[in-house]
């Protein structure tokens, strides 16, 4: 029996609830889990878990087994650690969740760069928006947006994420540019569905301030409202990441520049430190260093 396996298997099953969770996590069979729990209570010598259709709880012994598995896990984890050599390359498969914005903006090509430099490594984009489960959808590593992090979660901070109002030129030809925030609440905003739906809030000379918008069009993900942007459908509350290509170019026009809108965290979100695979380590200070503070698209930005 492989033991350290088997106890792999045990905590995971505990850790999700069930036997059917820990097989699609570990990617085993739900046989080979029975098997080796099965395996674990003979060496043992006493049964860990009482399991029915409905639910599964530890026994006496299983909770005297758990944390002692734990701490084998651990160990086991900073042995292998301790032994690889430092200059041995990152290698095997990372499952990376992205809002399409920034996956498409900036993250494909800091990918692409990465596998050029460690092209044993195979990387799977998720492009989604919404937040998921890391642990349903066996996610390796999520990039997220956000001041809110579950605190059952790592976050490790990457940058930051400022937002700038901007239009297209045909907008502002037909309509007059707002010269102060409370002026946007007479024009045609384009807004997020999850973010700023209905007030969007700034900070004008140290203070606070949150202005009452609308608009005909919404969106669930940034690239869709930029389109709309351009297009002169209205003004926008664009991610720096995503607008200062536009507003280089000329296509987008920065509106109310000394008005900051609310920053926001770029994080790299991960379930645990402990076990933590060295591609993983080796992804999180490759996207720290590429994604550092100021970031690249808002220097020199308009």
């Amino acid at each position: 029996m492989d033991r350290l396996t088997a106890m792999r298997v045990f905590v995971t099953v505990v850790d999700l609830g069930s036997q059917s969770a820990a097989a699609d996590h570990l990617d085993l069979s739900r046989p080979v889990i029975s098997r080796y729990l099965a395996d674990l209570e003979n060496w043992v010598g006493a049964r860990l878990m009482q399991r029915t259709t409905r639910k599964l709880s530890l026994t006496a012994a299983g909770k005297e087994t758990l944390p002692r598995c734990r701490q084998m896990l651990e160990l086991a984890g900073d042995l292998q650690a301790a032994v690889s050599t430092p200059d041995q390359a990152p290698r095997g498969e990372l499952r990376i969740s992205v809002s399409t914005s920034f996956g498409q903006a900036q993250l494909v090509d800091a990918i692409a760069e990465y596998v050029r430099r460690y092209p044993q490594v195979k990387v799977d984009l998720q492009m989604l928006d919404r937040t998921v489960n890391l642990v349903d959808e066996r996610i390796d590593l999520a990039i997220r947006t956000s001041n809110d992090i579950d605190p059952n979660l790592i976050a490790r901070r990457l940058s930051v994420c400022h937002s700038v109002i901007c239009a297209a030129p045909a907008y502002l030809r037909e309509h007059p540019a707002p010269r102060v925030v409370q002026d946007l609440s007479q024009h045609n905003c384009l807004t997020h569905s999850y973010f700023g739906h209905s007030l969007w809030h700034f900070e004008v000379d140290g203070e606070s301030v949150s202005v009452p918008i609308h608009g005909n069009i919404s969106a669930n993900e940034a690239l869709t409202l930029q389109q709309a942007t351009l297009a002169g459908a209205g003004i926008a509350m664009l991610p720096s990441y995503l607008a200062h290509g536009p507003l280089r170019s000329g296509e987008l026009i920065r509106l109310l520049p000394e008005a900051r809108p609310r920053t926001l965290n770029l994080n790299a979100v991960y379930t645990s430190r402990k076990h933590m695979p060295a591609t993983l380590r080796s992804m999180l200070d490759f996207l720290a260093e590429r994604f550092r503070d100021p970031p690249e698209w808002d220097r020199d930005l308009p």
